[in-house]
């Protein structure tokens, strides 16, 4: 059987479940449109911004479900056990080892990071795909997303800006995952997601090295009367 097919499928489920934009529709309930405030960026970090930590980290956490999703499903195995005909046992597993499964499932990363990005239901608008990819990495590559959040979190705690943490933990994929011997598709992904990311924050680059781009501040609380 031709894998062209199903990588075609998982490729378009893939950007239709990245097309979900969970930050414009949280933003939305709260009365907001998240493309007029702040950095206008449907993404986490802008939700959390102009919204606070409760909305802000459910966003975190659906945009990691859709890129999860969208790259898990293809390596789930159904194994049908029957005793005389009928149905006795139904397993599930993850295949891990199965090459055109593992396609299927970058196929499936890469369709949702193009739907967050360039999302149908938002006019094409989207965020930036850092907590997408992170869902679908944390399927495929758990180690080296690890590696990943530890730069995020010191670069972050150690420099306040969202941006950078996020460019420099993308960077940082490649590097564990060629060091951890990762196959060259997932080697590959990446690096393709690297690219990605950095392109997509080319905006807070150019603020970095402009000494403009705004650090991550918690908001004062505000003293009782």
């Amino acid at each position: 059987m031709s894998i062209f097919l199903p990588i075609v499928l998982a490729l378009v489920v893939g950007y239709l479940l990245g097309s979900l934009p969970f930050g414009y529709l949280v933003a939305r309930s709260k009365g907001v449109n998240i493309f007029e405030v702040g950095s206008k960026n449907p993404g986490a970090t802008n939700v959390r911004r102009v919204l606070g930590r409760g909305p802000g980290n459910l966003v975190f956490c659906l945009d990691a479900l859709k890129g999860a999703i969208a790259t898990g499903w293809t390596l789930v195995q159904v194994n049908w056990h029957t005793v005389e005909g009928k149905l006795s046992e139904i397993q599930l597993g993850f295949s891990h080892g199965d090459p055109a499964r593992t396609q299927m499932a970058v196929a499936g990363l890469v369709g949702a990071l193009l739907g967050h990005s360039f999302s149908c239901f938002t006019k094409f608008r989207g965020g930036k795909g850092v907590a997408t990819a992170s869902g679908g990495l944390l399927v495929l590559m758990p180690i080296a997303l690890i590696v990943g959040a530890l730069v995020w979190l010191g670069t972050f705690f150690s420099t306040r800006y969202v941006s950078l943490a996020s460019i420099l933990a993308a960077v940082a994929m490649p590097v564990a995952a060629f060091f951890l011997h990762e196959p060259r598709l997932l080697l590959g992904l990446t690096v393709v997601i690297a690219l990605l990311v950095v392109i997509r924050h080319r905006s807070n680059l150019q603020r970095l090295m402009n000494g403009t781009e705004s650090k991550f501040v918690k908001k004062p609380k505000e003293t009782a009367k």
